[in-house]
């Protein structure tokens, strides 16, 4: 299996759900947010818990189903965090902050992603 890049983002999606549980506690305390909260919460939490899925992987299948989960679920949060900022729930500087980090995700995501198509490619020609 290609699991280059992922430990940076088994490592960064790990800190990145620390945030989110922060964003959460904040959103419910502060202003009484149940329901967005806990959307971003399931998302934001849920792409490292896929990563490390993926990490554990039986098959190159099995790794590619659950990066590409991983990545989906960063893609959420981003729709997330634009609602939440839009709605006026969180402050500029707290939104990109936390976008710039999720679209991170996305991207290492992604490019582990994009090198496990080429790897396959690449064992269908030999």
């Amino acid at each position: 299996m290609n699991k280059s890049g992922d430990n940076a983002l088994l490592d960064k999606s790990f800190l990145f759900a620390i945030r989110i549980i922060k964003l959460y506690q904040y959103l419910c305390k502060e202003h009484k947010e149940f329901v967005l909260s806990k959307q971003i919460l399931r998302s934001g939490t849920s792409i490292g818990a896929n990563a490390e899925e993926a990490h554990g992987g039986i098959s190159d299948a099995d790794f590619s189903n659950k990066v590409s989960t991983s990545y989906k679920e960063a893609r959420e949060t981003k729709y997330w965090l634009r609602l939440l900022y839009a709605a006026g729930y969180i402050e500029k500087k707290l939104f990109d902050s936390l976008f710039l980090d999720c679209d991170e995700l996305c991207k290492l995501s992604y490019t582990i992603i994009d090198a496990t198509r080429i790897k396959k490619k690449k064992q269908k020609k030999s």
